[in-house]
């Protein structure tokens, strides 16, 4: 299945999509808009674009597990790209995605500006991989 998972930020929204295999995942992006509905509307036209089955929406739940203000802003964007749009999304946990994605870019020493440009689209790559892991050990799991 092609699944697309977004990392919604307040200035920009990352993108990653992986292949029909689930195997790799792989960034596609960054849309810089604030305005949910836009925001809504480009992820689905890049998900129709991508031919996407399901979105995965990254939701910083806290780190106690509650779901604070950024949480219920990220589950209304799912519920929007559900209804609005009828494509199949789902929350997925994504608590320290982004300091994941500062330090991986830093590795590659990524700086400044191209560093800003991307971080979120690498984001949103490890929320899929992350959501992917998961998939694979829940149906290895099943095979059992």
């Amino acid at each position: 299945m092609i699944i697309m998972s977004v990392d919604y930020g307040n200035a920009r929204t990352g993108l990653a999509i992986c292949d029909k295999g689930e195997l790799l995942a792989s960034p596609v992006g960054v849309i810089k808009e604030t305005y949910m509905p836009k925001v809504a509307k480009a992820v689905a036209e890049k998900a129709l674009e991508l031919k996407a089955e399901l979105l995965v929406v990254g939701c910083p739940i806290n780190m106690d597990g509650s779901f604070g203000e950024r949480a219920k802003v990220c589950t209304e964007l799912a519920d929007l790209l559900k209804d609005e749009f009828g494509i199949n999304t789902t929350t997925w946990d994504e608590r320290m995605t982004t300091v994941i994605a500062h330090k991986n870019l830093n590795e590659t020493n990524t700086r400044g500006k191209k560093r800003k440009e991307v971080v979120d689209a690498v984001a949103a790559t490890i929320i899929l991989e992350d959501y992917l892991r998961f998939r694979k050990n829940r149906s290895s799991s099943n095979n059992v």
